[in-house]
């Protein structure tokens, strides 16, 4: 996630009324006029709250008959929140992980596990820990603060892998890469997913 996202979600979720949206739906989803009746605000008003909301990725809707149902993406908004920890290693999780000689030792088992002598990847881990380890090898030869088109991206992960929709979503999915209108980004090493 790059440093403008951690930002943006801060700038969102800085709003009283988008507070008391997201308490009102870790209880469950519920739709707007029975969240403007709640909260005691015009429909519109919902309405300019629930974008910016749903802009950074912190509620989705499922439409049930005539009526649209917002829901609370948790996993989006946990991931978001933590991210400003990760920021030049504080991460929480940092005095639970493996002495530095080990998990070099792992990485090099898994590269040569993984990958051929030529440097083609023969499949991605189903395991998280190893294909993390995996990702992180792919997305070294990208160079930082560069913006790369769809197309480009592809080109890069054919080198090493036909399947490059699927490694593409994964650089995504654990924050090596970041996605907007088409370009893609290496994020900062500080918030990837860590092995």
């Amino acid at each position: 996630m790059q440093i403008d996202r951690i930002v943006q979600f801060h700038k969102t979720i800085g709003d009283i009324t988008r507070v008391r949206i997201v308490a009102l739906l870790r209880s469950g989803p519920l739709h707007g006029q029975a969240l403007a009746g709640k909260l005691g605000v015009s429909p519109p008003t919902i309405t300019h709250h629930m974008t910016k909301l749903r802009e950074a990725d912190l509620i989705y809707e499922r439409r049930e008959k005539n009526t649209i149902y917002f829901y609370l993406n948790e996993k989006s908004l946990n991931q978001q929140a933590e991210a400003i920890l990760s920021i030049g290693g504080g991460g929480s999780d940092s005095s639970s992980r493996e002495p530095a000689g080990d998990l070099a030792l792992q990485k090099q088992t898994v590269i040569k596990n993984f990958f051929t002598k030529e440097g083609r990847l023969k499949h991605l881990p189903a395991q998280q820990k190893k294909k993390r380890i995996v990702l992180e090898h792919l997305v070294e030869g990208l160079k930082p603060n560069t913006k790369y088109a769809e197309k480009e991206i592809n080109e890069y992960i054919k080198q090493y892998h036909e399947d490059y929709a699927t490694i593409r979503r994964e650089f995504i999915m654990h924050q090596y890469m970041y996605r907007e209108n088409g370009i893609y980004e290496l994020n900062p090493r500080e918030i990837w997913e860590k092995p």
